[in-house]
């Protein structure tokens, strides 16, 4: 693999359990702990939690919706900011690039830590190439990610900026048990309209945009950083933990 590879997990997760979690992933050699934000969840508490027990580990959400939680009120102490990513987007937002475009400014303003914008649309990848550190992708297929990946470059280079890294969210099972879960999964997203717009403008199934082995894992070695989003029955530490395990040896095959 020449990307990075990196865990996902649910922002629902227990603080405990990412305290757990964190250091062996460290551990395993992933890049980073994406932790995405939801109703329910705090993304930063579960950072927290996994900051104070790992040392190289990068830290990463995945993303904090600026609708839900506007970027002046982020509560960011204790967040070792060399280590941090703060993915961002639009949630539901009526303007979602004005939101977005002052939400990266607010958090220049307050943090030297990495920015990433979550983009589904070609507005929202150009906004993240030109002004913030990297572009978050989510449900693409190998194929569709090398093209958005090629796109947010190009809109870089155009503006002058710095290259910016590509990050690419990829929903994974790592044993049968959890194909349940995961096609739950794709029915929910399938049945969001900006979601399901997208798989038909692209001409891909949502099915298609997911990992279930190493062949699969190999196949999207198309960006910069990928983040395998860990779909497992229960979202318990023993089925995280399995995860990590299964998934680190898919690195070494891929």
């Amino acid at each position: 693999m020449h990307a990075a590879v990196s865990i996902g997990i649910i922002g629902t997760t227990s603080a405990e359990v990412a305290r757990e979690l964190a250091p062996r992933v460290e551990r395993l050699g992933f890049s980073a702990l994406w932790i995405n934000d939801v109703p329910g969840g705090d993304s930063l508490d579960g950072l927290r939690a996994a900051a104070s027990v790992t040392d190289t580990l990068r830290l990463a959400t995945g993303v904090i919706p600026l609708d839900r939680r506007p970027a002046d009120t982020l509560d960011l102490r204790e967040l070792p900011v060399a280590r941090t990513t703060l993915g961002i987007g639009s949630g539901r937002a009526e303007h979602p690039v004005r939101l977005v475009s002052e939400g990266v400014r607010a958090l220049r303003a307050s943090t030297t830590a990495s920015i990433v914008v979550g983009a589904l649309g070609p507005r929202m990848r150009r906004l993240a190439a030109e002004h913030a550190d990297g572009v978050l992708l989510n449900w693409l297929t190998p194929e569709a990610a090398r093209a958005a990946a090629e796109e947010a470059r190009a809109a870089a280079s155009a503006a002058d900026a710095l290259r910016p890294r590509v990050v690419l969210y990829v929903r994974t099972i790592a044993e049968q048990q959890a194909r349940p879960a995961l096609e739950q999964e794709i029915t929910r997203y399938e049945s969001v309209p900006s979601y399901a717009a997208n798989f038909e403008r692209l001409g891909i199934a949502a099915a298609d945009a997911t990992v279930t082995d190493a062949a699969g894992l190999a196949a999207f070695d198309v960006v910069d950083e990928l983040v395998l989003r860990a779909i497992t029955p229960s979202n318990s530490l023993a089925e995280l933990e399995r995860f990590v395990e299964e998934t680190a040896r898919w690195r070494f095959q891929a």
